[in-house]
């Protein structure tokens, strides 16, 4: 089983995922959700990929260029040293918008020697439906499909076409670029210009990470983050993606197989409160007006999730052609869980809202509609805290009363009520405020188990789940009531395995789960933390960073042997989870004094 050594580079309109060899294996274009160019992640016969490789053979190691999105994968050869610079190019203009086109830039660095290398280039458009051609112009090379859907895709290069297209041996004796585009370019396309996209990248980011709160311990694990989670980031709509990809399964072989190019307001909203809290302010307001251009009418029509641009519908295709990742098929584009009701939802949409009215001062117009979201959202729990649904796993056959949902419900009152203070609305206090009482006392008496001396998935089940874990982290009860501290050790107990966590163990539509989830390992060792095991906490975490990939990134899922990862891939909510619990563990931000300190060369 190969593990996902991968990086990413992109620039908030789309991201490509770059193997530790120097391979384009994934990218979209020209945006994320857009049918693949190169998908070699999902079918490496099929799929189409993007390659340099040494004739001579090479030493290939990878990093990231200091806090930034710029992927570095250095070859040495026996014939010289080269270096790729991948990146996807992003920075303001001088009239202040961002340039941020659907274009891969592969800026090849001589280092020393006269390296001789060949290139696979290697597209199949439209996720290798129907066959991709190559045609030949003065000034590019052009890919397009001729059956199906229309798309092309131009490479420029400063290198000999024909030995490009051709994978003939190419002599490096001086730096050569490679820009692919989704759209054809209006100005000549030279190795100045792609050197100047590159530094204007460069400096953008290293500005952005500048502007990141710094933490005493564990700065370089939240800055990558940090910088993942940006590049998660769709510029044109505030969007928030889970994942760049789709169809990498939980468990290799399985079905389990899901596309997460979209947008889920559980993930979203999480990565809000973790970017406000590194100082990222414009990324939480992007998003917020998203929400809010998403909910127009006063009626609950609120989605679990929705595509980058707002769309409502994810209908949910399977591509029978490709093989899928490791042969784990199906392979599927769209997402039938859109129509899921999960009634955690509204806590985490008013529990945002409530951060963003603490943090920023809205105009009178934007708290109107924002307190009207609010009355309408409590309106719907009222109407339907009561009743079972699909849960935070999103359980595609069943509904049951799960735990984690009516706790997000009790949330939705609680920021409810805190609005309605701030905006002086004390009429709604009372009311909200016997909802609350309601919904605690419902959980107390129903998912409390007497047995297992913790709170259970669901009302009428003793089966654990590690989603229980995050009653503390949303305020419906403090880290030293003892019956958190006996359910983290309930859960603890009966859900880890090798160190890592399962969400739950009991069957779902699927049969038993067999991989660990890692937004669960972070959960546990925050929960350890809270109840006073400070140092177990401490030892966990640093095992936890073991299992990120060569540049410190992590998927999904991880093998509960191997500690391979699995599932789509970087994942938003894995990484969100190491920032917030690295940041309970950092010990504080760095101080201003400190910072300066820092600065002085």
């Amino acid at each position: 089983m190969n593990n996902l050594n991968y990086g990413v580079v992109g620039n908030g309109k789309s991201a490509a995922l770059i193997s530790d060899k120097g391979s384009v294996d994934w990218l979209c274009l020209p945006k994320f959700d857009s049918p693949s160019i190169f998908a070699a992640l999902l079918d490496k016969e099929k799929g189409g990929h993007f390659s340099l490789v040494s004739v001579a053979g090479a030493d290939i190691t990878q990093r990231y260029e200091f806090h930034s999105n710029i992927l570095i994968t250095r070859f040495e050869c026996v014939d010289g040293i080269f270096e790729i610079h991948d990146f996807m190019p992003r920075y303001k203009t001088e009239h202040g918008s961002y340039y941020l086109p659907p274009d891969l830039i592969r800026y090849i660095k001589l280092i020393e020697g006269k390296p001789k290398i060949k290139i696979h280039f290697d597209p199949r458009l439209e996720y290798a439906k129907f066959d991709t051609h190559i045609t030949f112009n003065g000034k590019y090379v052009k890919a397009y499909t001729t059956k199906g859907s229309y798309d092309s895709l131009y490479l420029y290069t400063s290198m000999d076409k024909l030995s490009v297209v051709g994978q003939l041996p190419i002599t490096i004796e001086k730096d050569e670029f490679i820009l692919i585009s989704y759209n054809q370019k209006l100005l000549a396309q030279d190795i100045s210009r792609a050197y100047l996209k590159l530094q204007r990248t460069k400096v953008y980011w290293l500005d952005w990470a500048e502007r990141t709160t710094k933490f005493k311990n564990y700065n370089e694990q939240i800055m990558r983050s940090a910088l993942l989670l940006k590049l998660l980031s769709y510029h044109k709509s505030g969007a928030i993606l889970a994942a760049i990809t789709t169809s990498l399964p939980e468990t290799i072989g399985e079905v389990r197989n899901w596309d997460y190019r979209f947008c889920w307001i559980r993930d979203a909203s999480m990565v809000i409160k973790v970017m406000t809290m590194l100082g990222h302010f414009n990324v939480a307001l992007k998003y917020l007006n998203f929400i809010i251009d998403l909910l127009p009418d006063k009626d609950e029509k609120i989605q679990i999730m929705y595509g980058i641009n707002g769309e409502k519908k994810l209908t949910e295709t399977e591509l029978p052609h490709l093989s899928g990742y490791e042969n784990s098929k199906p392979v599927r584009v769209g997402n039938a869980a859109y129509k899921q009701k999960q009634n955690d939802i509204y806590g985490i949409l008013v529990d945002v809202i409530y951060q963003l009215f603490h943090l920023f001062t809205t105009s009178l117009e934007h708290s109107e509609e924002l307190w009207t979201i609010i009355r309408n959202i409590i309106k719907v729990v009222e109407r339907n805290w009561q009743k079972p649904d699909k849960g935070i796993w999103e359980i595609r056959h069943s509904t049951k009363h799960f735990t984690f949902s009516k706790v997000l419900c009790w949330v939705a009152a609680d920021r409810g009520i805190k609005i309605a203070e701030l905006l002086h609305q004390t009429e709604y206090i009372k009311k909200w405020n016997h909802l609350k009482d309601k919904i605690k006392d419902d959980i107390f008496k129903n998912a409390w188990s007497e047995e297992k001396q913790a709170f259970t998935q669901a009302y009428e089940t003793e089966d654990l789940d590690a989603s229980v874990l995050l009653m503390e982290a949303y305020g419906f009860m403090e880290g030293d009531d003892p019956k958190f501290k006996s359910t983290v050790k309930a859960i603890q107990k009966e859900l880890e395995h090798n160190g890592l966590m399962y969400r739950y163990k009991n069957k779902d539509d699927f049969g038993q789960p067999s991989s660990a989830f890692t937004i669960c390992s972070f959960w546990l060792v925050r929960s350890l933390y809270k109840i006073g095991e400070k140092e177990e906490a401490k030892r966990k975490f640093d095992e936890l960073l073991k299992y990120s990939n060569h540049l410190g990134l992590f998927s999904e899922d991880l093998d509960f042997e191997t500690k391979k990862m699995l599932g789509n891939f970087p994942q938003a909510y894995s990484h969100l989870a190491l920032i917030d619990t690295a940041m309970l563990l950092a010990g504080g931000e760095i101080s201003s004094e400190e910072k300066i300190l820092g600065n002085i060369w």
